[in-house]
């Protein structure tokens, strides 16, 4: 049964005591071939190693496994510009000689040109595509993804580990099918570039959790909340180093309800970074595996279809206890916590188990930060009408736009983190 604290189940499809889902699992076996380079801590065969667990576990017997198929790059152009994805598409390390082009385009150490780049950006991003297109055809009403999660990749440049922003193209496909979709994120870092794409709509509400302050990519202010039509449907929960799981849910809870309540979305995308987990190489959370797990299960709770997809996250042991866990959430098993003999048992030991011991760092989150962040959202979402309209605002003004810039660059002057770009001023042809 669901857990104590669920959402409000919505009538069911596939099954009257609203447990049972129909779950499309998508996963690319050469995706764990992908390699950054030396020393980089994103590393695409946390990957495998999930799939690896899902294996031994029996989960891949509940549910259905897809082959994806590669994005075209006409598939990236509906976000990306051309320029930017030919420039993907022809980029190879030992050509990439030019510094006035890798820097038009921001790679950089974070974002570097490695082996088969475009390959990987077809993969992970052809695998959240084909995951919307399955929600969309009503074939499943969970569909997991872990390869993708992307979030910070903008329009025409890449940041922070990524380069297409796979999460931006699946929103857009399940756009063409749902009036509201939501996009929840519970990564570390600021989805700054789903954020960015949507900040003038009202058809997507994005909701990030995430550390703020001096850290990347340093946007995700508490009163960074959208513009024009998209106002207050941008909402930010900025959080402080050694959040554990009674805070973290102190606030999630509440405010996603009230976001189901107000928004009612017709579909939800939860980006699932696992680098807000406690011990994680760059991150300063202190979650479990549980308490990172329980976001997945309320938000299954309410029965809207959802997609999971994967982020952040570089202790890949902890990866792949994380995202095998969750797969037995959205499939309502509760794996057993010491792990089946397999190929990679020996990245967990000594102990081998999923569940590992969070860590006794400060939390820098006092109650009463936590009173007013949750306050100052909800009087924000209390004044959104409910289920807003299904057209996308015309262009903006010259003014408007003017005004947009100065509201998103001039906080981050201060910090030397400047959007490259404006990702959200893309015009959405999907009315």
């Amino acid at each position: 049964m669901e857990g104590a604290g669920g959402g409000n189940s919505l009538p069911s499809t596939s099954g009257a005591d609203a447990v049972k889902r129909r779950v499309s699992y998508f996963y690319d076996p050469d995706v764990g071939n992908y390699y950054y380079g030396l020393g980089h801590p994103m590393k695409p065969h946390r990957i495998r190693m999930t799939h690896a667990l899902l294996d031994k576990y029996g989960l891949l017997d509940r549910m259905k496994v897809v082959h994806p198929q590669l994005a075209r790059d006409r598939d990236l152009c509906a976000f990306h510009t051309d320029e930017y994805v030919a420039f993907l598409q022809s980029a190879k390390p030992e050509t990439l000689t030019n510094p006035c082009v890798a820097r038009r385009f921001n790679i950089t150490d974070d974002c570097p040109v490695f082996y088969r780049l475009f390959e990987f950006c077809q993969s992970y991003t052809g695998a959240s595509v084909d995951a919307a297109k399955e929600l969309n055809r009503s074939n499943a009403d969970i569909v997991i993804n872990w390869s993708g999660g992307l979030h910070h990749a903008k329009r025409s440049e890449a940041s922070g580990f990524c380069y297409v922003n796979d999460i931006v193209l699946a929103i857009l496909k399940l756009l063409e099918n749902h009036d509201r979709v939501l996009y929840v994120d519970i990564d570390i870092h600021h989805g700054d570039g789903v954020e960015e794409a949507f900040f003038t709509t009202d058809r997507v509400m994005t909701v990030s959790f995430h550390k703020f302050g001096e850290y990347f990519p340093g946007t995700g202010h508490l009163l960074d909340n959208g513009y024009g039509k998209g106002k207050y449907y941008a909402v930010n929960v900025p959080l402080n180093d050694g959040i554990d799981d009674e805070s973290y849910h102190y606030l999630f809870k509440p405010i996603i309800a009230k976001v189901m309540e107000v928004f009612n979305p017709d579909a939800v995308v939860l980006q699932c970074g696992a680098d807000s987990l406690s011990g994680d190489r760059l991150g300063c959370f202190n979650l479990s595996v549980k308490g990172h797990a329980e976001c997945v299960r309320y938000l299954r709770s309410f029965n809207v279809p959802l997609m999971l997809l994967g982020g952040g996250g570089y202790t890949l042991r902890n990866v792949a206890r994380c995202w095998c866990y969750e797969t037995g959430v959205a499939l309502h098993v509760e794996v057993t916590d010491k792990m089946p003999d397999h190929e990679y048992l020996g990245y967990y030991g000594p102990d081998y188990n999923i569940h590992v011991a969070t860590s006794n760092m400060e939390n820098k989150n006092s109650r009463k930060s936590l009173d007013d962040i949750k306050a100052k959202i909800l009087d924000n979402l209390s004044k959104l009408q409910h289920a807003p309209s299904v057209q996308f605002q015309e262009w903006p003004t010259d003014t408007e736009l003017d005004e947009v810039l100065a509201l998103f660059c001039l906080p981050l002057l201060s910090t030397c983190l400047l959007y490259s770009n404006i990702s959200f001023l893309l015009v959405l042809d999907i009315r």
